[in-house]
């Protein structure tokens, strides 16, 4: 029934002075203030790399909550924000009432990491799955993703270049504006390029496997490292009636796992799971959201769907925006609201998201009156 998000920012720019929880709290206090007759039951938020400890907890303190509403940080990894809204719909249905939920992601202010006994070299991730099983970096996953599944690398120039255009055309007409809470000074969206065309990306060269040997993955047609937060209130469907306001109803979510070595198809199954669930198909869905972390994974997941990519992000995704990982999930959500409720842009609406060790994250939601 509401949903906001930050600007995103860069690693490094215009947020790095804000630590993750300082990113969520003003989220969360405006979700509180959307909602001024319904105190909240409860905070949920996902995270990957943070502080460490309840960080959801710090957030709701830090956003004046009572301290009375209890908070839970969840991580799914890149589909931890969405993962956050699943817990939360699920609480709901347990007991009704108001709760926060959605995710932050300050990598700019991540703590380094080394592992005890051995030398103080620091790791950027945790482990996605057991070196046994198979735990590739991403970007080096998603490039052998594109490699089998037939995607070139034009494909992924073109598809990068467009989500620049759409999204950097979006945030200078204000069309982020309503759904984005300013932090300070900071109030658009730092990533988005004009005139980061095909051609331009084509200059590029692959970022984690060479050439030569089919590396096709470039820091052009990747998502960025980000800082940002996202959330959303969500309310029983009784609460929700007796606000009278519009909102999204959750139809269905869904998790699955594919194997680790080809996570970006992750979010291929939870979506088939999603829409069945939901007893809707994928041509009736009006706004798809899917996490643009790779052009090469997002159109890989695109043809096994049989689902046109122009239908995807059509005001730009995460290539643009940028991919602030606990958050990317909820910004999803943020983005479908904007475009179901906020312009009547459709009926019915589909986020996604592929998670690193081999997991998908998906949910179907349909505007309501």
């Amino acid at each position: 029934m509401a949903a906001l998000r930050t600007p995103v920012g860069t690693r490094g720019g215009a947020l790095a002075h804000v630590p993750a929880a300082a990113l969520a709290a003003p989220v969360l206090a405006r979700l509180a203030e959307a909602v001024p007759h319904e105190p909240v039951r409860e905070v949920v938020l996902g995270n990957c790399t943070g502080p460490g400890g309840d960080l959801a907890r710090v957030a709701a303190l830090e956003a004046g909550l009572p301290v009375e509403v209890p908070a839970l940080t969840v991580d799914r990894q890149c589909g931890s924000g969405l993962a956050a809204v699943d817990v939360a719909a699920a609480l709901l249905l347990r007991s009704p009432g108001l709760v926060l939920a959605g995710g932050v992601e300050s990598a700019s202010t991540a703590p380094l990491r080394s592992w005890p006994g051995d030398p103080p070299r620091p790791y950027e991730r945790a482990p996605f799955a057991p070196t046994s099983v198979g735990d590739p970096e991403m970007g080096w996953a998603a490039d052998v993703l594109a490699e089998k599944a037939g995607v070139t690398r034009d494909r992924q120039d073109a598809y990068a270049a467009r989500s620049h255009r759409l999204a950097a055309t979006v945030r200078d007409a204000g069309g982020y504006d309503d759904e984005v809470v300013a932090l300070a000074e900071v109030r658009r969206d730092e990533r988005p390029r004009h005139g980061l065309g095909p051609e331009r990306l084509a200059r590029l060269r692959p970022a984690f496997r060479p050439a030569a040997d089919g590396g096709t993955v470039t820091a052009g047609n990747a998502c960025g490292v980000n800082d940002g937060a996202a959330a959303v209130a969500l309310v029983d469907a009784g609460t929700h009636a007796g606000l009278g306001v519009p909102g999204l109803r959750v139809l269905a979510t869904a998790t699955a796992g594919v194997d680790p070595n080809l996570p970006g198809l992750g979010l291929v199954p939870a979506v088939r799971q999603a829409l069945d669930t939901a007893g809707v198909r994928l041509d009736d869905v009006d706004v798809v959201e899917l996490n643009e972390a790779f052009a090469g994974q997002v159109l890989a997941c695109c043809d096994a769907l049989g689902l046109d990519p122009d239908r995807v992000c059509r005001e730009g995704g995460a290539l643009a925006l940028g991919h602030p990982w606990g958050a990317s999930g909820a910004i999803l959500l943020v983005r479908l609201f904007s475009q179901l409720v906020r312009h009547d842009g459709g009926r019915l609406g589909l986020a996604a998201v592929a998670v690193g060790g081999g997991q998908g994250v998906a949910a179907v939601v349909e505007r309501c009156r």
